[in-house]
């Protein structure tokens, strides 16, 4: 049996149990400034994701994590059960944006919305999901959007095995 958040397989959407409007509400992770300096100590070395003090005087007005530690954060809480979909979270393209700054206190969590789903004409045992998720603090307030084309597989075999195969 799965713990709650994860999926054992049986329960992985597939592109014909996706329709245009589906709603999806992720699990929840808590962000604390150590969390922030240490992601942006290693890819985002800038001051305003480091120090507090330098912070202060930057456009972001105090610590703040890096946009990309933000999309990590949405990327790990979609694959926790935020989008249920079979074979992972394969995105062939996305756009990004970050309207506001993730701080040091806030509980993340990830509201996404299948706004397109596309059949391949060319390949029968996929097509692609066009997925628009807001990663969302404790307040309602979104800190991030992404708009992602993901490819999906088509299909279940007899005992729930997906048909054919999904290469990249």
């Amino acid at each position: 049996m799965a713990e709650p958040g994860e999926h054992d397989g049986d329960d992985r959407l597939h592109l014909e149990d996706l329709h245009l409007g589906q709603r999806f509400t992720s699990g929840t992770h808590a962000l604390d400034a150590a969390q922030i300096k240490a992601f942006a100590g290693r890819f985002d070395p800038q001051p305003f994701h480091l120090d507090e003090e330098a912070a202060r005087g930057t456009p972001l007005a105090g610590l703040a994590a890096s946009g990309w530690h933000t999309a990590a954060l949405t990327m790990r809480l979609l694959v926790e059960g935020g989008a249920p979909i079979a074979g992972g979270i394969i995105g062939v393209g996305a756009e990004i944006g970050w309207p506001r700054p993730t701080r040091a206190g806030d509980i993340l969590r990830v509201e996404s919305e299948v706004v397109a789903v596309t059949p391949s004409r060319s390949r029968p045992d996929r097509g692609t999901v066009i997925l628009r998720s807001e990663t969302r603090n404790q307040r309602g307030e979104v800190l991030q959007v992404l708009t992602a084309k993901l490819v999906v597989p088509r299909g279940r075999a007899p005992g729930g095995a997906t048909k054919g195969t999904l290469s990249p």
